[in-house]
């Protein structure tokens, strides 16, 4: 279990943000935890990146709607170079090469004796043979690498990554998460947004979700979990082409190909829904669980987090 003994290092407090008359961000109140991963999910356009960008001071909250403190300051513009930021809408110098952009980001945060740091960063994303190519000669996933280098070449005490997995491969995704927990055991604070539920679980400390502007969860992966109980059986039936809505006392079922999530209804014995699939077919697997983070969300969001998964599912990866 992940403690600290730290102030948070950032902190909002009933914050409010409209553009026009559309509300994004509904009394907003979260503490972000000194040296922990920190997730943020949510449907699009439920206010994660205008979140986000509060804490970067790029917007600001509505006049007297509350208030944001980052790095135990209220006014945070002076600590900017102790913020990385990985912005959703990725955007490089294309005709600059790899090690003389990094060079130029890392000076504008005022880190002046960045080349071997940035040598090391190269060598572990894996990206040393195209030090001296030009951005444009690289494929959207080792761009995406490049950028996030720049995020935090200067060592900053807090990372923001929005949307940081987006189009990667997984070999690429995988490469990114273990820079990601590389920080954290470093004592850099990251807090990332993501539609990734499953990178969500594997990484995150703490996970806040926000939906149509206003917090809906906040806390622990498993206290959210403990909050949703213990509804939830993992099945896996020979062929798996049948259908599992109709068996008795399956409120729902969440269809992964090769197992499918049930959502038991209240007081259901479990014993007598197995005895049902078994009549289905043949029983491989069958393990009474809490539910798993994709499923609670769901279960929240419903059909904006069905329109966000079929979003996401057509996403062209990169090439590399």
């Amino acid at each position: 279990m992940f403690m600290t003994t730290s102030p948070p290092i950032v902190e909002i407090e009933g914050v409010t943000k409209t553009f026009g008359q559309h509300r994004a961000v509904d009394d907003l109140s979260l503490s972000v935890p000194s040296g922990s991963i920190y997730g943020f999910i949510g449907p699009n356009g439920s206010g994660k990146t205008t979140t986000l960008r509060m804490i970067m001071r790029i917007y600001f909250p509505d006049p007297g709607a509350g208030k944001i403190r980052v790095l135990g300051m209220d006014d945070h513009a002076a600590a900017t170079d102790r913020i990385g930021y990985l912005p959703e809408e990725r955007g490089l110098y294309k005709k600059m090469k790899v090690r003389e952009l990094l060079c130029f980001y890392a000076e504008l945060k005022g880190c002046t004796t960045s080349k071997p740091e940035i040598a090391d960063w190269l060598e572990r994303l894996e990206l040393s043979k195209w030090a001296d190519k030009k951005i444009d000669t690289l494929s959207k996933g080792m761009a995406q690498k490049v950028q996030f280098i720049s995020a935090v070449i200067h060592k900053p005490e807090l990372v923001i990554l929005d949307e940081p997995f987006s189009g990667l491969d997984p070999v690429n995704a995988n490469v990114l998460r273990d820079a990601v927990l590389e920080l954290r055991r470093s004592g850099t604070t990251v807090i990332f947004s993501t539609h990734d539920m499953r990178a969500a679980e594997e990484l995150c400390d703490f996970v806040f979700m926000i939906f149509r502007g206003q917090k809906v969860l906040d806390g622990s992966l498993e206290s959210i979990k403990n909050t949703y109980g213990k509804d939830t059986v993992r099945v896996q039936v020979e062929g798996n082409s049948f259908d599992l809505h109709h068996v008795t006392g399956v409120e729902a079922v969440t269809d992964f190909g090769h197992l499918q999530e049930l959502r038991i209804a209240e007081n259901t014995d479990t014993q007598q829904v197995l005895e049902s699939l078994m009549k289905t077919g043949r029983v491989t697997h069958f393990e009474l669980t809490r539910p798993s983070l994709h499923d609670i969300f769901v279960r929240i969001a419903g059909p904006e987090a069905t329109e966000m998964q079929a979003d996401a599912s057509t996403q062209e990866p990169s090439r590399a």
